[in-house]
């Protein structure tokens, strides 16, 4: 059933010469008390960088790109974690007229050859010597240079001759409508393509969201963001020039390892994440206890999701409320502690949040807002309200946007985020474009204004009855799961539905340590028939969510996980389906032919 659009009017009124360089320049002329960042030094103390110093390192390295031979219009690609380098050679690369292009700092040689050679990369900063090597190594090898403070000291130190008036004439001319940065797609199917982003797609868009009533009240003023997603990553790339915009201080967390401590330390007020992170700190904390205190966390938790459901409700009751007092002294305090005490907002997007995670956050004092969008909608497109959402839905139209649900049930887009194409590929590009709407291969639904998300168009899968099967919602609820990496639910053309499950490598000590289990590796884990009991548990759980004919009668634990390496999730998580499917076309023709045991 089609739904009629929904829009959110623009609210910013942008200058069409704003364009990332101009805006940089003018938030550090209008607020030179401002701090852009703060930056860990090695004893885990912050150091602020102040606008205009942030914004006199971008002019110095942008001199020195000029002077390797960047000329505007010229691809620059970056590689590396999280870090202000990153976001200097970003800026720089705008400042010095030529087009940004991120590299997946886990991308591998093939993946970079694909985009150097797409592109016509001509320089690549990068922060390690092992992606420095694997970048000159390429047929085609651009020019390398360090990624790091170091690095770019040589780069600025040698663009010292270049004059204030040449630096400022290679952006002078730069509008909204020009492109920014290509940024290439961690695609589920086929070779990335690069979704080409716009100054405007950037800029005004983040002066909209900056305006959004839902967003801006906890964004703007004395708040600060931690940034851990990569860089690449769109999701990130839009909060750092959001915060730009709003005048948030960034902090950078490069790594999974340090992000305990850097929450703790750097006390964030907001962040943006994909749904693993919350999941991964919620399962770790569970396993991290035992016997009694296991029971008092879990009652504290269950406690935290029902207070979290009354608000959609009303709010809680008075014994509720009780309640909730004796869980946040016993527990919820403490986990609102660990994460730095101040932690008030996260926004989720990049895949599915499982809502029982969601209600224990938001129970616990964290108000989490699911967005819901593309690389090619610069991120953010739709995003549920700080008040009066509804944990499992994904809201509605972020300001500057539109949507809508065709007849097919596919979702669609436009606004001053969307993209202007795909690089090199108008054929690709015209296979998604509808009238002015971007379509987005995801399936949803729109009720009472809230937008929820169904399932991938191309993902349904077709028993030989005839039966339509959205693998996404078994999926979802397997993800969730402690042990489990990731899950590929297969029964195309098959008459029944089985599953291939994957164990997580570092949840699962924990976890086999808190079902009185022995240490054994993923290969020993996935035959070990207790272990098989317990995730058949899941998987029982997970078909209470469908019908009969849609649940998972068998299943098979792999011996290994999914990795990026083999190509058999993106960098941002997501699982290739048909990758899977060919590496283990093996236990899926063994499910099939009889031999696996029911679940």
């Amino acid at each position: 059933m089609a739904h009629a659009p929904m829009s959110a009017p623009g609210l910013a009124n942008v200058d069409d010469r704003m364009n990332l360089s101009a805006l940089l320049a003018a938030r550090a002329t209008a607020h030179p008390e401002r701090t852009f960042a703060e930056v860990k030094d090695e004893a885990g103390n912050w150091s602020p960088v102040s606008l205009p110093d942030f914004h006199a390192r971008v002019r110095a390295v942008a001199k020195g790109l000029m002077a390797a031979g960047v000329q505007a219009g010229d691809r620059i690609g970056f590689m590396g974690e999280t870090s202000l380098e990153w976001s200097v050679i970003d800026f720089a690369a705008f400042t010095a007229g030529a087009i940004a292009v991120p590299f997946y700092p886990s991308s591998s040689a093939s993946q970079c050859a694909w985009i150097v050679e797409d592109a016509g990369i001509r320089i690549v900063a990068a922060q390690t010597e092992a992606q420095r090597e694997l970048l000159a190594g390429l047929d085609q090898a651009p020019t390398v240079v360090a990624l790091t403070a170091e690095g770019l000291d040589e780069l600025a130190a040698s663009g010292a001759h270049i004059t204030d008036e040449d630096l400022d004439a290679r952006s002078a001319d730069v509008t909204l409508d020009d492109l920014a940065t290509i940024i290439y797609t961690s695609g589920t199917t086929g070779r990335p393509k690069g979704a080409m982003l716009t100054h405007r797609n950037l800029v005004e868009h983040s002066e909209n969201v900056a305006l959004d009533p839902n967003v801006g009240e906890f964004v703007a003023g004395e708040t600060r963001v931690l940034l851990f997603l990569p860089l690449a990553h769109v999701f990130a790339r839009l909060a750092m020039v959001l915060s730009l915009s709003t005048g948030s201080v960034i902090g950078y967390s490069p790594s999974h390892k340090t992000l305990a401590a850097d929450l703790a330390s750097f006390r964030p007020t907001w962040m943006p994440l994909v749904p693993r992170v919350l999941e991964t700190i919620y399962n770790r904390a569970d396993a991290a206890q035992s016997g009694l205190k296991k029971k008092i966390f879990r009652w504290s938790a269950k406690v935290a999701r029902d207070v979290s459901a009354a608000q959609e409700t009303g709010g809680p009751s008075a014994a509720l409320a009780a309640k909730f007092k004796i869980a946040d002294a016993l527990v919820l305090g403490k986990i609102r502690h660990l994460l730095g005490g101040q932690l008030g907002y996260v926004l989720v997007g990049g895949a599915k949040l499982t809502p029982s995670i969601g209600h224990f956050f938001r129970g616990l004092g964290v108000t989490v807002l699911q967005g819901y969008g593309l690389t090619e909608t610069a991120a953010a497109a739709v995003g549920t309200p700080a008040k009066g959402q509804i944990m499992g839905t994904v809201g509605g139209p972020i300001t500057g946007g539109e949507m809508m649900v065709d007849e097919s049930g596919e979702i669609l887009l436009r606004g001053v985020n969307l993209f202007s194409g795909y690089w090199n590929a108008p054929e690709a590009t015209a296979e998604v474009m509808r009238d002015g709407w971007f379509a987005t291969g995801d399936l949803g639904e729109i009720v009472d204004g809230h937008l929820t998300i169904t399932g991938r168009k191309k993902e349904i899968l077709v028993l030989s009855s005839g039966k339509n099967i959205q693998p996404a919602v078994l999926e979802d609820s397997l993800r969730s799961h402690p042990a489990i990496q990731d899950s590929v639910v297969v029964g195309d053309h098959r008459h029944f539905v089985s599953a291939l499950v994957a164990l997580d490598p570092v949840l699962l000590p924990a976890w086999l340590k808190a079902h009185e289990l022995p240490e054994m590796s993923v290969e020993e884990a996935s035959v070990n028939d207790r272990v098989r009991e317990l995730i058949g548990r899941a998987i029982a759980k997970a078909n209470e969510h469908v019908s009969r004919a849609e649940a998972i009668r068998e299943y098979r634990i792999l011996p290994r996980e999914f990795t990026e390496a083999r190509e058999e999730i993106t960098a941002s998580l997501k699982v290739r389906r048909a990758v899977v499917m060919d590496h283990f076309s093996d236990v899926v023709e063994s499910i099939y032919a009889g031999s696996a045991k029911p679940a």
